[in-house]
């Protein structure tokens, strides 16, 4: 007999990103990933807002991604200015059926097409105080820690280590 759930229980997922969103999504992870940053996505950062993707490099530099699905999820989407405050770099991460062009130029570009993705245009750097600096790895470092912990539990088994 099958059972079925109403409930996500994969602490991982919230649930309130769209297909074409998490396609994105997971491109930017994989770019990410083979440039050897550590990623976590919907992070909650200082003033409450959540930033889609945070990567944090192996020299400490910290990037926000934040996705973009459609040109109307950029035009209502006027928080993503704040985001400069509490990273080294700044990236929009889309697909190609969103036009590259209505993206700032300020902003680094990312296309993905959720097997992987192509670093379009760098972010320029704009390097962080050392105490936000401190605050957001801080940050990301609990929140990463607590997920992992929350993920071996909903699997009932411990996670493999390195």
């Amino acid at each position: 007999m099958t059972i079925l759930s109403l409930y996500n229980n994969n602490p991982l997922i919230d649930g309130r990103q769209s297909e074409r969103a998490m396609l994105v999504r997971k491109g930017a992870q994989r770019l990410l990933h083979e440039m050897r940053h550590a990623v976590l996505p919907e992070l909650t950062l200082a003033g409450g807002r959540r930033a889609d993707l945070v990567s944090l490099s192996e020299k400490g530099e910290i990037w926000i991604i934040e996705i973009k699905s459609s040109i109307e999820d950029f035009r209502v989407d006027r928080k993503w200015p704040e985001y400069r405050l509490q990273c080294d770099r700044l990236f929009f991460a889309t697909h190609k059926d969103v036009p590259l062009e209505i993206f700032p130029e300020e902003c680094g570009l990312i296309l993905s097409d959720g097997y992987g993705a192509h670093m379009v245009r760098e972010a320029p750097e704009h390097r962080l105080p050392p105490t936000t600096r401190r605050a957001v790895t801080l940050n990301f470092s609990r929140v990463a820690a607590q997920r992992l912990l929350m993920a071996e539990w909903a699997t009932g088994r411990p996670l493999p280590t390195e």
